[in-house]
């Protein structure tokens, strides 16, 4: 395991680079999701700050994150990619600039043991956020992959860290939530159990966007923003133990458990974000915005062109 000293040598010799943007002021609006904790990181470790950003990270409900943006208390989001569908078609124009990762298991669904299969939660309640989350968009699309639809169970809109915490306690028939309170409901297994994640139905990837005004005012600090990301990235691979209790010690997680949470998802380096950008970020946001609109979060489908400008990762 890495001393911390060699972990600050490291953070120090990352901020010798030489400044990217001059000191500009970004606040970005994310949850205690484990995904998004690489932005955590590279505020902590002062990545930001050597690339030229003052940035102020606030943590804001999904479901409220877009009010955020709208208002002006923040330029910048982190969020799932069928999200930015939904922002944009409500008329808060934001554009996504990089991803972040990619759930292998960190979203799930959690169900009572007597409950065999999603089809028998006909008729059952269900804890999920509200309408134009992750969370409920994943219902969603769990549902009709299982001939139902939101409209078959009864949904009790609670926040993912609310929602574990109340079906472990024995409230609702299910629960969708994700990493790191996933793992409260995986460590109770005498509550239920986790019927379906992520690697059953691969549909949660997380992006960081802008409103379109920040970036085109300010493009070498949209740059410097994405250039940090995959620093921290690299920072997590060069002493992930320092690393791991950083991001973890801000959701109250040990290391280890921060670990835990993190073995269920991908952090995307830029390679990966290339690729994505070119290929499966096109066609997932057509079937997304298919569901979004049978499922009544949208109204018409936004210029699915519009929601990206992938100049940043090159």
């Amino acid at each position: 395991m890495r001393s911390f000293g060699i972990f600050a040598a490291t953070a120090a010799l990352l901020a010798a680079a030489p400044a990217a943007a001059q000191d500009v002021k970004v606040g970005i609006g994310i949850s205690g999701w484990t995904g998004f904790a690489p932005l955590t990181l590279a505020n902590q470790a002062g990545i930001f700050k050597k690339n030229g950003l003052d940035v102020t990270i606030k943590k804001i409900p999904q479901k409220d994150r877009h009010l955020a943006i709208a208002s002006g208390d923040i330029q910048c989001a982190a969020t799932t990619v069928e999200t930015w569908i939904s922002w944009n078609a409500n008329g808060v124009a934001t554009k996504q600039i990089f991803q972040l990762d990619k759930s292998y298991g960190a979203d799930g669904m959690a169900v009572r043991n007597n409950i065999a299969s999603i089809k028998d939660l006909k008729g059952k309640t269900v804890a999920a956020s509200a309408p134009g989350t992750s969370p409920y968009f994943a219902l969603a699309w769990m549902l009709k992959k299982n001939g139902l639809s939101v409209k078959d169970v009864t949904i009790v809109n609670l926040e993912p860290a609310a929602a574990a915490q109340a079906f472990v306690s024995g409230q609702n028939d299910a629960a969708m939530t994700y990493e790191p309170y996933l793992s409260t409901v995986r460590a109770a297994p005498d509550k239920g159990k986790i019927i379906a994640t992520t690697l059953d139905y691969p549909m949660v990837m997380d992006t960081f966007g802008c409103t379109p005004k920040f970036l085109t005012e300010n493009p070498k600090a949209a740059k410097a923003l994405a250039d940090s990301y995959f620093e921290a990235i690299a920072l997590i691979e060069k002493d992930q133990a320092k690393s791991y209790e950083i991001m973890g010690a801000d959701v109250k997680q040990s290391g280890e458990q921060f670990g835990n949470s993190a073995k269920f998802l991908r952090w995307q380096d830029k390679a990966a974000n290339q690729k994505f950008f070119a290929g499966e970020f096109l066609t997932f946001n057509k079937e997304a915005a298919d569901l979004l609109l049978e499922i009544g979060v949208i109204k018409s489908v936004p210029n699915i062109d519009d929601l990206y400008d992938a100049s940043f990762i090159k």
